[in-house]
């Protein structure tokens, strides 16, 4: 989300006694599939193991390594009023799949992690030379945490479209029964992009020509500088409500 090209990466396992060697070799696999189609390569790692019940079954840590290319800048500091914000697709699906996972919740469609890779989607809005002020994946905390820590970081206010932000219909099925928002449920595959005015529209049908991101929608602007930081979202029905930060545990805990 700082515009680098991923090329390295370290990977520690911290593995329960006992934990079956199946899944192990599914993990793993997983990781080689993951990481030939990032085009980046597993240099270094280590692996301990601990007693069981101690360790919850395996705790996977990794660490990456990039390079910046063409001395870009891509940070809340130049995030400029009348930016425009993109949204690379539906949101909600990847925290919902785990708790779904997690709680052996059983729904009548089955609901799929949005996890993708994001590297090359972004290098392609790079070499485009769209001009980017700022990324940032949707992880802890959500749409709306993103939005709110680089409002803050940046002194800006931004205001968003509710009708521009997709939910798929089971995973606002599934929030209303267990009491969660999607605009604060973490997602994997998705990412929010500043973009120049002028450049927004290319860089939109940029996206839309990428598997990862061809749902990409424009959910709003920088509207001003604003010292404290604000967000806003007007509802489909016209109000206007300001967005906070997460407060309290995220559900289900990601990472």
């Amino acid at each position: 989300m700082c515009g680098a090209k991923p090329l390295y990466l370290s990977v520690g396992l911290i593995i329960e006694e006992g934990f079956p060697v199946k899944e192990l070799e599914k993990i793993i696999y997983s990781i080689k599939q993951a990481c030939e189609l990032c085009g980046v390569k597993v240099i270094t790692g280590d692996t301990k193991v601990v007693e069981k019940n101690k360790g919850d079954g395996i705790f996977i840590n990794t660490a990456g390594i990039g390079i910046v290319k063409n001395n870009i800048n891509i940070s809340p500091s130049q995030v400029e009023t009348g930016d425009i914000i993109l949204l690379s697709g539906d949101i909600g699906r990847h925290g919902i799949a785990i708790m779904a996972s997690r709680e052996n919740l059983e729904f009548e469609t089955t609901i799929k992690s949005d996890c993708a890779p994001l590297n090359k989607i972004v290098q392609k809005l790079i070499e485009e030379k769209i001009e980017i002020h700022c990324l940032r994946d949707l992880t802890r905390g959500g749409l709306s945490s993103a939005l709110n820590e680089i409002a803050s970081q940046a002194k800006i206010e931004i205001e968003i479209e509710e009708n521009s932000i997709k939910v798929l219909e089971e995973v606002k099925g599934v929030c209303e029964i267990l009491g969660f928002d999607p605009l604060y449920v973490a997602n994997e595959g998705r990412f929010i992009a500043f973009v120049k005015k002028e450049d927004a529209e290319r860089a939109l049908n940029i996206m839309h020509s990428d598997e990862v991101s061809n749902n990409a929608t424009i959910i709003g602007e920088v509207k001003s500088k604003r010292q404290n930081g604000l967000v806003t979202i007007k509802s489909i029905i016209g109000a206007t409500r300001i967005l906070d930060m997460l407060s309290g545990e995220q559900l289900p805990r990601i990472c």
